[in-house]
């Protein structure tokens, strides 16, 4: 009874600031409506214990009790996490500063593949089922805004093919290579000469088969390695997603083994998410809490600011900043779409708890890129005072007939 008035009393602070479609649901046949009825999101409460996780709505918070089954929840993920979003964010302090520095230490290269294989070694099956069928896992670029994923995917690996000037014959290194879908673009339409790395047994696995299906081998090499241990020059140098998983305080060593692996007069880009809060580096309300328990072990997600710091004292000079956090946005939700389509195979494939992560992870994602909780930025990078790079003085090339 104690807990049941505690419930009455939150529902009355909430529904005194805002109203929302949002029913809870308790254990005993009771419910309260926080706005609209009928609502368009329904938590279940199958327990009194479970009313802890409501009563404090962090998104850490309401993320976990779903994913472990002491909540469910049921509605659209977009409106599920929008409604999470405004719940925490009017009963909440914006929570984790400081967090991200106290996660950086005692990083190393066996913790860092540890980290990689719990994330994309779930099940090749299980990202064929909400990607588009390239299997490219980062953010799509659309370059008009009504393109399907499968093209805005194809479009976003030219704009950044586009933006560094590959040519015919250049060597091609793509540190965090997926299933491959950049070297084969770049080899296949580019005519270059690819090296991909990545630590993900099952990326390295299907890419290599795809290399091998497609003709390639004589232009692509697929490595199972760490990218700290890639030697040699490259001409052209890709990382695609893959920064987010290195750590805020080895940033700077990161760089810096891109610089060394660079040739002179080369060109490189990195493509990756980044937090806009410059101070904690954190999302809002528990939302980098939850991914870092359930979804990204490990992961960090820099300012742009501290990018570019840290880019600069690895010895790599900015030429261009471009902030795609719109793109990712629409990206995130297509995926989430994708994936409520194909619930049932997911969750044979990848279990209940998993299929629930990703399930609000997802829809999360999309949320926190449309809100500017975090971003996406292509930086397009040389040797620091190398003036020889060879880019066009303006950039029309990017923008102008695709090569």
């Amino acid at each position: 009874m104690f807990l049941e008035h505690k419930l009455e009393q939150w529902v009355s602070s909430v529904t005194s600031k805002m109203a929302l479609p949002l029913r809870v649901e308790l254990w005993n046949g009771k419910h309260f409506d926080l706005g609209q009825s009928p609502p368009k999101v329904i938590i279940k409460i199958p327990h009194a214990s479970a009313l802890s996780y409501l009563l404090t709505p962090s998104l850490s918070n309401l993320g976990s009790a779903y994913v472990d089954g002491k909540i469910d929840i049921v509605g659209k993920p977009s409106e599920i996490i929008s409604i999470g979003g405004k719940l925490a964010s009017n009963t909440l302090k914006q929570e984790g500063q400081f967090a991200r520095i106290r996660r950086s230490f005692g990083r190393s290269k066996a913790k860092d593949a540890e980290a990689i294989r719990y994330h994309y070694d779930v099940s090749n099956d299980f990202y064929k089922l909400w990607l588009d069928e390239n299997m490219l896992y980062s953010c799509a670029y659309f370059e008009n805004g009504d393109e399907d994923l499968a093209t805005a995917q194809l479009k976003k690996i030219d704009h950044i093919l586009t933006k560094i000037r590959v040519r015919p014959g250049d060597r091609l290194l793509d540190i965090g290579c997926g299933w491959g879908g950049l070297v084969i673009r770049a080899a296949q339409k580019y005519g270059a000469h690819c090296v991909g790395v990545t630590l993900s047994e099952n990326q390295a696995a299907l890419a290599k088969q795809r290399v091998e299906e497609l003709g390639l081998g004589d232009k692509i090499e697929i490595r199972l390695q760490d990218y700290r241990d890639v030697t040699g020059t490259f001409d052209r140098i890709t990382s695609v997603g893959m920064f987010e998983h290195v750590g805020l305080l080895n940033l700077r060593t990161y760089f810096s083994k891109m610089q060394s692996l660079l040739a002179d007069g080369g060109v490189a880009m990195n493509h990756g998410i980044t937090s806009t809060d410059a101070e904690s580096g954190e999302s809002p309300y528990g939302g980098g809490e939850f991914i870092e328990r359930y979804v990204f072990p490990h992961g960090e997600l820099p300012h742009i600011g501290l990018v570019l710091k840290t880019m600069q004292e690895g010895g790599l000079e900015a030429l261009d900043v471009e902030n795609l956090r719109r793109h990712y946005a629409k990206t995130c939700s297509i995926w989430a779409d994708n994936f409520e389509q194909h619930a049932q195979q997911i969750q044979d494939i990848a279990g209940d708890k998993r299929y629930r992560i990703w399930r609000v992870y997802l829809a999360g994602c999309a949320y926190a890129f449309e809100s500017d909780w975090i971003s996406l930025y292509q930086v397009v990078c040389t040797k620091a005072g190398h003036t020889q790079a060879e880019l066009p003085w303006s950039r029309n090339y990017m923008y102008g007939e695709k090569a």
